[in-house]
């Protein structure tokens, strides 16, 4: 499902690579935890293999027929990520003028769903993350753990083949983040999704198939 090679990228205000001839993959249905210190580079790679940043060299082959997101211009870097990515961010990024439906729906629309679907597949991904009833609410008024499971149901909508996630639970307290963890994980497997995580949690890690650690002599 993903094929990263050869991957360069530095560090764009310092003198220093962030990783230099980087290699991962990620099978189909497999979920990678990507872990390491903070700043060596975990979500600049995120970032690159989402094509909302572009490496300084490599490749990210993404599906099957692979694409090369690197090769691609921004406008097809966007319809390659509206039909076969989801992203799940740490700071949520849910469009505050927008109801919980509406930013469910933002996939949806991008991907060029049919309209009548779209009210279908928002109705069943909010009875599947626990916000029945939350549709017509404003973000304004949800808590840290019912925003990211917003952000998780807007990830997932669109049934993506790859699944990125960075830091999903970091401004989650300890409860909330075991509820949000266990949620995301079940969700992208019923959907047969692959998913790179990355986090600097231990029980986050080690409840994926994998575990990969970033260093700046690369991956672990």
């Amino acid at each position: 499902m993903l094929t990263v090679t050869g991957l360069a990228r530095r560090h764009r205000q310092a003198s220093r690579a962030l990783f230099t001839d980087l290699a991962l993959s990620v099978a189909a249905g497999e979920i990678v935890a990507l872990v390491g210190e903070s700043g060596i580079g975990k979500s600049t790679l995120l970032n690159c293999i989402a094509g909302l940043d572009t490496p300084d060299s490599g490749s990210i082959a993404i599906g099957s027929p692979a694409v090369d997101i690197v090769r691609l211009d921004e406008a097809a870097r966007a319809a390659l990520r509206a039909r076969s990515i989801g992203f799940v961010f740490q700071a949520f990024h849910v469009l505050p003028t927008l109801t919980v439906a509406q930013n469910i729906g933002v996939p949806l629309l991008l991907a060029g769903v049919l309209p009548a679907e779209h009210a279908p597949r928002t109705q069943a991904l909010l009875d599947d993350v626990g916000l029945a009833g939350f549709a017509d609410r404003w973000p304004a008024s949800l808590s840290g753990g019912e925003l990211q499971r917003v952000a998780i149901a807007r990830a997932l909508v669109h049934r993506p083949r790859l699944i990125l996630a960075d830091e999903p639970t970091g401004n989650l307290d300890p409860r909330t983040a075991g509820q949000v963890l266990a949620l995301l994980l079940e969700r992208v497997r019923e959907q047969g999704a692959s998913a790179l995580i990355v986090t600097h949690s231990r029980h986050v890690a080690e409840s994926c198939d994998r575990i990969l650690t970033l260093t700046p002599q690369g991956l672990e």
